[in-house]
């Protein structure tokens, strides 16, 4: 029997430094029948060298061309792009049947499915593994905004001109800093432990009731929603709201926003535009040297004047609109993605080969192309297919 291969490129989005697969799970996916090649330098961002890969039995591969004309399955991070190398697509250099493994978020970027089954390109999408017991293994999303709650509210201690704890001194005593989290989903959740580790007093606006328990469980005071509204998506998820219920929830954070220290939003719906929960106004009334770390700037922000990309200083107040904040520890995050996508892998082999059977809850669920055609429900509604 002839090994799948599996290849493993270097991310190209501006600003990705994470990598798909990493040293450590080489000799699982070996062990299941592949054969590992790693284009040059694909570690190297998120701390891992190809002398480390070859350690593992991997082979370097020189160029992006060789590597995805030759492999059976691609794991990569991000969603397929031009490639700089020759100006192809990246779905263009692989080979027609081949899969491709990634974070293609098909509600975001419904028109790359498209392009995917054009191609002849199965894709799995990490964003859609179905958030079910036996998937929790795989389940990315989860791993990757897990540690980005963490690093938003380091980024936000960073640029705070005080510090986050009560400290009692001969001078005198100082007050511990207030953060306010909006969002109590697994971003929201971890920030809430880090910012009570580093000692600030926190409150926690979600429009899903149910989590109020797990956020007083963790430290967090919880600002109680309006009620006239529910706002439970499927799997978990937050709903988008009305624009009307986004009025009545800016006016009653307002008031807790504009006495805090540091906010960290995380406020974000799939396939949409993230909700508006901070006006300008509002920031006005915050204190000067105050900051806001805007965890949806990449898909429009919850801050009405966040800027992607950047940060600012506006009315006095730092905003932070870091829209790839997981990337900023892209070691254990490449560590962790890649131990979703070996336990994805290693549901899917047999006998060497990768099985997509339909009628499996996680493929059916995650598949969004199969043989030249768009499969996933919610990318052809989005297609008019």
């Amino acid at each position: 029997m002839v090994n799948l291969i599996l290849g493993v490129p270097k991310e190209i989005i501006g600003g990705e430094k994470r990598v798909g697969i990493v040293p450590e799970s080489l000799a699982k996916l070996t062990s299941l029948g592949f054969e590992i090649r790693v284009e040059k330098d694909a570690g190297k961002e998120a701390g891992f060298l190809d002398s480390d890969y070859e350690a593992h039995g991997a082979k370097i591969v020189s160029g992006a061309q060789e590597l995805y004309s030759t492999a059976d399955v691609i794991v990569k991070v991000e969603r397929p792009e031009q490639h700089p190398e020759g100006g192809k697509h990246e779905l263009e250099m692989m080979k027609k049947g081949a899969l491709l493994v990634c974070f293609m978020a098909p509600l975001n970027f419904p028109e790359l499915s498209k392009k995917a089954a054009q191609t002849g390109v199965d894709v799995l999408s990490m964003n859609d593994i179905p958030r079910i017991t036996r998937a929790q293994r795989m389940d990315a999303l989860s791993s990757q905004t897990n540690l980005a709650g963490y690093k938003a509210v380091l980024l936000g201690a960073n640029a705070l001109r005080k510090i986050f704890p009560l400290l009692m001194t001969a001078a005198g005593t100082i007050s511990p800093a207030k953060v306010v989290i909006l969002g109590a989903g697994v971003a929201g959740l971890q920030a809430i432990a880090t910012a009570r580790r580093l000692g600030a007093v926190v409150e926690v606006s979600d429009v899903r009731p149910a989590v109020k328990e797990q956020v007083e469980s963790l430290g967090g005071k919880y600002i109680e929603p309006p009620q006239d509204e529910t706002l439970e998506g499927e799997g978990g998820y937050a709903k988008e709201a009305s624009e009307e219920y986004l009025k009545k929830q800016q006016e009653l954070l307002k008031k807790h926003i504009s006495e805090a220290d540091v906010v960290v939003t995380t406020a974000q719906v799939p396939g949409k535009k993230a909700p508006v929960l901070i006006s300008e106004e509002t920031v006005k009334s915050m204190r000067p040297g105050s900051v806001i770390v805007d965890m949806a700037a990449g898909t429009g922000g919850n801050c009405a004047i966040t800027e992607a990309g950047k940060e600012v200083e506006k009315h006095g107040v730092r905003i932070i609109g870091e829209t790839n904040i997981i990337s900023l520890v892209a070691y254990n995050a490449s560590q962790l993605y890649s131990r979703n996508v070996l336990a994805l892998l290693q549901s899917l082999t047999k006998e060497g080969q990768v099985v997509l059977d339909l009628e499996d809850e996680i493929v059916k669920g995650a598949l969004i192309t199969r043989e030249g055609q768009v499969i996933h429900e919610n990318t052809k509604k989005l297609l008019g297919e």
